[in-house]
């Protein structure tokens, strides 16, 4: 018997640092497999991810719920003829709508004996909840809406108010969901897994399927009705989609006029737009990403994450991660997450990557900020 665990959320949410929390603590004497999707060309966790021991199955160039299910149902064959485990992590990328990865999950269920569907968990930065969800909404609830269980991540760092208003988010978009609200770190490995194994996932698979039909329906109805809706954009980042998407999109989303706060008292409609449209991860974000045995040194990369985090002077970036080789002989590991960064020395990779994601990102001029051209 194998279970396979999704572990979604946000971009930057935490979902890493929680899975070495569950492998280290929680599932210990386990066979554990981590396959994990990158929005991007470019992997960076899977050298965060070294030091735990764990055989990682990267999936790379888009997120697995749209331009990749094919290669994410092959992929998860793959591992579990392979290495025939009692446990899959399934990390999907930030920007993945749990439904559509559910639905892919299991799809390989009915045609692997053995395969069942285990905990279906969103991990959530209560810190940055309320931003995030004005601006990515549809992916962002999505993610609650088909969660058993959902884990606020930063809690030790946030306001009373701000894990209150959180978890009254997430009781409203799914009452049954179990919220986590106390610190990981105060909380044992298998206080944890009990906690996201209790929950039957049976009700939440069978709406995940209704909305991915639902999806699927309108899709096709658009493109029945107005076979020119094609993008219009090139895609001028670096990785280029081979597939064409039958429908059109205003990128900006509108979502200037929204300046305030959202607190509890809303009414301002953002939560509600939704149901409006179903975008394609790659119809909102843009990813930069390059490999390169450039020496960097420190003070060039915390001036590109001081930018990044103070300024919208190269777009709006939510992510950048790296693993790149120092002129002073170490390796630099960074992450910034939607205006928070780390800085830290690591084992040395094969070669140096760096990624950046977000909205308008100027790459040009990304590159020209990290000494690239």
């Amino acid at each position: 018997m194998t279970k396979v665990d999704i572990i979604s959320g946000f971009l930057g949410a935490g979902k890493t640092t929680f899975m070495k929390k569950l492998v280290a603590e929680a599932y210990q004497g386990e066979k554990v497999v981590i396959v994990e999707n990158e929005f991007g060309e470019i992997g960076i966790d899977s050298g965060f991810l070294k030091d735990t021991g764990i055989e990682v199955s990267e999936i790379n160039g888009g997120c697995v719920c749209c331009t990749l299910v094919g290669d994410f149902t092959t992929n998860l064959h793959e591992v579990i003829k392979t290495y025939h485990p009692d446990r899959i992590l399934v990390e999907p990328s930030g920007v993945a709508k749990l439904s559509d990865v559910m639905v892919s999950v299991m799809e390989v269920a009915k045609e692997e004996e053995g395969i069942e569907m285990g905990a279906l968990v969103t991990v959530i930065n209560a810190l940055k909840a309320s931003k995030q969800m004005k601006a990515f909404g549809e992916f962002f609830v999505d993610q609650i809406e088909h969660a058993t269980t959902v884990v606020l991540s930063r809690t030790q760092k946030a306001k009373d108010e701000q894990v209150e208003y959180c978890t009254k988010e997430v009781q409203e978009h799914n009452p049954k969901a179990v919220v986590i609200t106390t610190p990981w770190e105060e909380l044992s490995g298998e206080t944890l897994r009990k906690a996201i194994e209790g929950k039957d996932s049976l009700e939440v698979q069978a709406l995940a399927e209704l909305h991915h039909a639902q999806e699927e329906a309108e899709h096709h109805h658009d493109h029945d009705h107005d076979h020119e809706h094609h993008h219009d954009h090139d895609h001028d980042h670096e990785h280029h989609h081979d597939h064409d998407h039958e429908h059109h999109h205003d990128h900006d989303h509108d979502h200037e006029h929204h300046d305030h706060d959202h607190g509890p008292d809303c009414t301002c409609g953002c939560h509600d737009h939704e149901h409006h449209h179903h975008h394609h991860a790659d119809d909102v974000f843009v990813t930069w990403g390059k490999e390169t045995p450039h020496k960097f040194n420190k003070e060039t990369i915390e001036n590109a994450l001081k930018a990044f985090a103070d300024t919208q002077d190269y777009g709006y970036v939510v992510r950048s991660k790296g693993i790149v080789p120092s002129e002073d002989g170490e390796w630099i590991y960074f992450d910034l997450v939607d205006g928070e960064y780390e800085i830290r020395t690591g084992e040395p990779d094969v070669i140096g990557r760096l990624v950046v994601i977000g909205t308008d990102v100027k790459e040009e001029d990304v590159e020209k900020l990290f000494g690239l051209n």
